[in-house]
């Protein structure tokens, strides 16, 4: 199930702090995969993460679907680039996560989007929903991006407490759909216009 180019979230499994680490797999070998170093999703720092130490891991394939398994870091790997060596398990074990676990917010979010190499300029866009398994993002009208486009999505998430994380996620187009857009945009000016009718006492 796991491959190269696969976007891995890992979750120290014995650890008081709630940290987690983004990574991507690199390399495949036999009961391991080889991933660049992981970024900390909180920092946005490269982290070195001690041998033995074991993780939960998530990740999504190309059909959408989310995946866990148990993981451990098994050491690191001089190469064309430092890696990092992950046990990877059966496929038997891993447990797939139904995708309406993730609850989907309607928000509107100042985000980047960048090409994988230089197949279209970055440009901003705003998101219409978001969760855990994916976002709508609002694009204009002759943005050069196409379906099945890979691309890398940067967003900043203030929380609660004031922490600003910082995100450079790996992603992937799965549609575009142009008519949704203009069907939305349509009803909010009708809501609109519907508001101002009743601010002047005229029946809608």
């Amino acid at each position: 199930m796991v491959k190269i180019g696969d976007i891995l979230m890992l979750e120290p499994k014995y650890s008081q702090q709630k940290e987690k680490f983004n990574c991507m797999v690199v390399e495949m070998g036999p009961g391991c995969v080889y991933t660049d170093f992981p970024i900390n999703v909180g920092t946005g720092k490269i982290a070195f993460l001690m041998d033995g130490t074991k993780f939960k891991v998530t990740f999504s394939n190309e059909g959408q679907a989310v995946y866990v398994f148990d993981s451990e870091v098994l050491g690191k790997v001089k190469g064309r680039i430092p890696m990092m060596q992950l046990l990877l398990p059966e496929a038997e074990t891993f447990v797939k996560i139904q995708r309406r676990q993730y609850m989907r917010l309607d928000v509107t979010l100042d985000t980047a989007i960048h090409p994988e190499h230089t197949e279209f300029t970055p440009f901003r866009a705003l998101t219409e929903d978001i969760s855990a398994g994916g976002a709508s993002i609002r694009l204009l009208k002759g943005t050069n991006i196409q379906s099945v486009s890979q691309l890398y999505l940067w967003m900043a998430l203030t929380l609660k407490s004031g922490e600003i994380h910082y995100l450079r996620l790996k992603s992937k187009v799965i549609r575009i759909d142009p008519a949704k857009n203009d069907v939305q945009t349509i009803m909010r000016f009708i809501f609109e216009k519907q508001v101002d009718l009743k601010k002047k006492g005229l029946r809608v």
